[in-house]
């Protein structure tokens, strides 16, 4: 009996800390990490049309992103109003310039939420700033034929933005950016609409972003 006794007495303790260790919540994940540079080509959706850019990432932390990014895009008169003939061409009336807008822009990346939301879902804010060149080329000749007499006008500007990277790859880069540009152009301005010269003026940009990390 006092074996017995003995025995359970061995026994309950160690069946308690094995309890406890059941017990015990699981330690948190890691946080996931990713290859401090990406570069890639943007996509761009906007009033003024389609546009293409590629831009260059380097992460100085978790949370803190530098970049610089460079895009074409048309920029439109809002005044503009575009017409269809009877034989499906497309035409502008008053319309003197198409104007094309080249941004070169270095800014921040700041990633939200990093500590409570999964590494899937990475939304960020982020900012640039820059010299501008805006291009015009006459819009009674061809697209392509016309660029033959382009001007070209200085400008600055920026934008800020609003956007997500999606996936856990360590490898490619996949996201989405809201954002809003701004650009002052120097001098008389550029005219799209004939007698209109427009200096400053901003556009909302959807922004697809294809890239690599390494």
């Amino acid at each position: 009996m006092k074996a017995l006794a003995y025995i359970i007495f061995l026994i309950l303790p160690l069946t308690a800390i094995n309890a406890q260790r059941i017990g015990e919540l699981a330690p948190e994940k890691p946080p996931e990490v990713f290859p401090d540079n990406s570069w890639g080509a943007d996509l761009m959706f906007g009033e003024g049309g389609f546009g293409l850019g590629t831009f260059l990432r380097k992460s100085f932390s978790q949370e803190i992103t530098g970049f610089v990014d460079i895009s074409i895009s048309e920029s439109k008169d809002e005044r503009e109003v575009e017409y269809i003939d009877y034989w499906g061409n497309k035409f502008t009336i008053g319309k003197v310039n198409r104007v094309f807008l080249i941004p070169l822009n270095f800014g921040v990346q700041y990633r939200l939420f990093s500590e409570s939301l999964t590494d899937n879902l990475r939304p960020y804010i982020n900012a640039g700033v820059g010299p501008t060149l805006a291009v015009s080329t006459p819009y009674d000749q061809e697209f392509f034929s016309a660029f033959g007499d382009a001007k070209a006008h200085y400008a600055a500007g920026g934008y800020i933005g609003l956007g997500a990277n999606f996936g856990l790859s360590k490898s490619n880069l996949v996201g989405i950016n809201v954002r809003y540009y701004y650009v002052h152009i120097f001098g008389e301005g550029v005219e799209n609409l004939e007698g209109r010269f427009r200096k400053s003026f901003g556009h909302f940009y959807l922004t697809l972003n294809l890239g690599i990390m390494y």
